[in-house]
């Protein structure tokens, strides 16, 4: 009879630290989805940050091309002008690759 006992108390005992053991992987789950979910926002939020860059350095890129025509002719301030404006087209065109 005590040997019913034991093996009853035990199995109880084995029980209950599974459902344990269960709560504890359960909330393990959740915290890492809930990381994963915080990490999907905040890299969305990046990408469309990054997409405005990439928006305004076109828009810069095409001013630019613009800009180096009219300041390319007039003098060696607007070469060097120019030369920089054509450095903004060609960042305007790098961060497209990655978009």
């Amino acid at each position: 009879m005590e040997l019913r006992a034991s093996l009853s108390k035990i199995e109880e005992m084995k029980g209950k630290f599974f459902e344990a053991n269960e709560d504890r992987w359960k909330e393990q789950l959740h915290y890492a989805q809930d990381q994963v979910r915080n990490r999907d926002y905040l890299m969305g939020e990046a990408i469309t940050q990054i997409r405005e860059v990439a928006d305004y350095l076109q828009a810069l890129a095409v001013q630019a091309d613009t800009l180096s025509v009219k300041y390319e002719l007039e003098s060696d301030r607007g070469q060097e002008l120019a030369s920089l404006l054509r450095k903004i087209k060609t960042l305007s065109i790098r961060a497209k690759f990655y978009l």
